[in-house]
């Protein structure tokens, strides 16, 4: 392009252009906005303790959006994660008392692994919608776990030091979660960026039928994808319930809207073949800070949950607004 052809771009235009090109910019950007109006409104509060508090609480939020992302890239939607996120918790703390801990980890998993399959299954095979079938699976998971907690009741439940140590632990200010975390989301974007499962991914979420057409067998890969989101969410209890040490039935429910609302901010699509975990990240980073922000300007739970869906359709109106205009 030449240098008359650039200049009679409009700057808005071209700012706009070059934002979109390069998605994580304006996330940095908008994160350290954040990090500077709470240091603006709690002087001193920035600082090494907050900054690992916060990657500590930001670490299971990234998990549970890294669920919706690669859910989200096919054009689906994982609503089961925050119960199978629970229920793995709450059967790890309550099996550990008279259970070796491997033992009770297998248990724990074992919902996980379930309800990724009968998911999987169902968008997969019997064509349910991901929204349908994942807020009916959560249904059932809360159900189950409401009658297995009268089984065990009488023998209490214990938070693994293991766990505890994983998620509330610092080694020379570095939070013990990072060991978990690093790993995890260095695979994840291997993945989807390197792998053949990955372009799977994009290519179901971009064009569904032309994918079938090419020989791809749409239910196995939805099906694999399905387990995999409930594996990681159930790997997201066991850290949560580390982090919180205080079992409970609704555990990670509260995590189900701001894991969408991360993926969404992080450049992933509702609608399929778009996005990427690199960006969800930043974006739970993001909705850690505005949590923390919001704290102390002392808004309620139901006006943050508000917000969240604001941002949730804010986000997803400006993504159509680009893909019009290109």
């Amino acid at each position: 392009m030449s240098t008359t052809a650039i200049q009679s771009v409009p700057l808005g235009r071209r700012l706009k252009r070059f934002m979109a090109d390069r998605p994580l910019i304006p996330l940095i950007i908008l994160l350290v906005i954040l990090v500077v109006i709470l240091q603006i409104l709690r002087p001193g509060i920035v600082n090494e303790r907050w900054i690992a508090n916060t990657i500590k609480f930001a670490i299971p939020l990234a998990i549970l959006a890294g669920c919706q992302t690669m859910t989200m890239l096919t054009g689906g939607i994982d609503l089961s994660v925050g119960t199978v996120a629970t229920m793995s918790a709450f059967i790890m703390a309550t099996q550990v008392v008279n259970q070796d801990p491997a033992v009770a980890f297998l248990l724990a998993m074992m919902p996980a692994v379930l309800i990724g399959l009968v998911n999987g299954i169902g968008v997969g095979v019997f064509r349910v919608h991901p929204l349908i079938m994942t807020l009916g699976t959560s249904l059932i998971g809360t159900g189950c776990l409401q009658v297995y907690q009268r089984t065990v009741i009488a023998s209490g439940a214990k938070i693994p030091d293991f766990l505890a140590w994983l998620g509330t632990g610092l080694t020379y200010g570095v939070p013990n979660a990072l060991l978990l975390f690093v790993p995890l989301a260095a695979l994840i974007v291997f993945t989807l960026s390197r792998t053949g499962f990955g372009r799977l991914l994009y290519a179901v979420g971009d064009n569904e039928h032309a994918t079938r057409l090419s020989g791809v067998r749409y239910w196995q890969v939805i099906s694999a994808l399905y387990v995999i989101s409930s594996v990681l969410a159930g790997i997201t209890g066991l850290l949560y319930i580390g982090l919180i040490k205080a079992p409970s039935l609704s555990l990670a429910e509260p995590l189900v809207l701001p894991s969408v609302a991360a993926a969404v901010i992080g450049g992933t699509s509702i609608f399929g073949g778009r996005g990427g975990y690199t960006g969800t990240i930043i974006g739970a980073l993001i909705l850690t800070v505005l949590t923390t922000l919001l704290t102390i300007l002392q808004m309620p739970e139901g006006a943050r949950r508000i917000l969240f869906g604001l941002i949730v359709l804010f986000v997803t109106a400006a993504y159509l607004r680009i893909v019009e205009e290109r």
